[in-house]
């Protein structure tokens, strides 16, 4: 019913896109306080599909549809010109498909990875932010949830210590990120092999430097890792459990009057990680009964990963993006998802060809692999956070998805989306599926 509703109204939306403001309520650029807030609703469903067999981390082959809602409220006070508080509140209520297993690309980033937490509001973000500009020209700002400053240098450090996403400040791009108005895939809006550190919400403690350089930038956090794999509580002991991040970023004038931006970034994770190696080599010589990751975690063990992310404006309406990440895969997937490697391009447009130039319709491709440790442990019959069928017949997990975003009045949006999954957990035996889905935005 919310799918087919979605739909009908992206067809008698009227064709002009109206006012384009993007908030509900205005917001002051000079106010010292500063309260924003969103809510994000997305359905999403599937039909039955061919699947030879099913294990505990399967996505489910029979007819399923599930919503999901998030709601912010976003808030922040500068206490001085160049330093500022930022406090957010969040809630998470619903379900993903399947409980989100079964998939590396999971069709819905909202989507907690454990249903069990609850919708209890907790605290997503506690920042405290400085800003010290240095030589260079001021350049305007936009008033968001990570920055209250309208207007800063284009020298400049940043700071962020605190609660934090590391994926709001690393592997960013305007095309493929934001699962309120753009794609919902998590390996479409980020790179699936950047195992960033995180709680199973998506959050971590940490501290970020960002250096910016008028046409290129370099930040660098330090975070914590979550005790065990995708779990809530992190690991305070940083001598054995943390994370470096790093990123190189560099706006090239390669087209004059569209931005072309390039990111490069690495990453390295101390954590108490299992290994594929020693739990096949385990079973197979019948110390244990089933491949089991868990019980063959060790304290300080490291996993790295190397990412690029490239973005370019082809006109004033058109852009593509795209992204490619591996990771080492000898040691369990630990805080994202079950990705060793992938890559990734897309595109938007703007809606002036059709009278309505706040709309968006974008279309994106990913494909996931695992590493050989990784394939063989699932084939035996293992299981990690998010996958498990119970047995294995490898192939990439290819994605394709293709979203049109509406913008019903300011503030208010309704997107259609829809997806196809070409080898469901990287399991030629399973699918394809194809997920079509709905959603409702809203911007305070």
């Amino acid at each position: 019913m919310v799918l087919r509703l979605g739909v009908a109204l992206l067809f008698v939306l009227p064709l002009s896109g109206g006012d384009d403001n993007p908030t509900i309520f205005n917001h002051s650029d000079n106010s010292r306080f500063w309260a924003a807030g969103q809510i994000n609703v997305i359905h999403q469903q599937h039909p039955s599909f061919p699947a030879k067999y099913t294990g505990e981390n399967s996505l489910q082959p029979t007819r399923e549809k599930a919503t999901s809602r998030v709601l912010t409220l976003y808030t922040g006070i500068a206490v001085t010109k160049s330093a500022e508080i930022l406090f957010d509140l969040e809630s998470t209520g619903g379900r993903g498909l399947s409980d989100a297993l079964g998939l590396a690309g999971f069709t819905n980033l909202d989507v907690v990875r454990n249903p069990s937490l609850g919708s209890k509001p907790y605290v997503a973000r506690i920042l405290f932010h400085a800003i010290l500009n240095l030589d260079g020209e001021p350049v305007h700002a936009d008033r968001n949830f990570l920055s209250l400053a309208a207007q800063k240098f284009d020298k400049r450090l940043e700071i962020y210590a605190g609660k934090l996403s590391l994926a709001d400040l690393f592997d960013p791009n305007s095309v493929g990120t934001d699962s309120h108005l753009q794609f919902m895939n998590w390996t479409v809006d980020n790179n699936g092999a950047y195992d960033y550190a995180a709680d199973t919400r998506g959050y971590t403690w940490g501290v970020v430097a960002d250096y910016e350089h008028r046409r290129w930038a370099v930040r660098f956090a330090e975070a914590l890792m979550p005790r065990v794999a995708n779990g809530i509580d992190m690991d305070w002991n940083i001598r054995r459990a943390r994370s470096e991040n790093l990123e190189w970023q560099w706006q090239p004038a390669l087209s004059p009057g569209h931005k072309t931006t390039i990111r490069v970034l690495s990453y390295l994770n101390h954590a108490n990680m299992g290994s594929y190696p020693e739990s096949i080599d385990a079973f197979l010589k019948r110390r244990d009964v089933a491949p089991d990751i868990e019980a063959h975690r060790r304290q300080g063990r490291k996993k790295y990963g190397f990412g690029i992310n490239g973005e370019q404006h082809l006109t004033d309406n058109l852009r593509m993006y795209s992204r490619a990440g591996w990771n080492e895969g000898r040691h369990e997937s630990f805080a994202y998802t079950e990705v060793n490697s992938t890559a990734a391009v897309g595109a938007d447009v703007q809606g002036n060809r059709w009278k309505r130039p706040a709309d968006k319709l974008g279309i994106a491709a990913v494909t996931n692999g695992i590493s050989g440790d990784h394939r063989r442990y699932l084939e035996l019959g293992g299981h990690g956070f998010l996958l498990g069928d119970g047995a294995l017949r490898y192939g990439r997990e290819n994605i394709v998805e293709l979203y049109y975003t509406a913008h019903v009045t300011h503030g208010i949006s309704i997107s259609a989306d829809l997806q196809h999954i070409r080898n469901p957990g990287y399991n030629r035996d399973r699918g394809p599926v194809w997920v079509p889905g709905a959603r409702l935005h809203l911007e305070f």
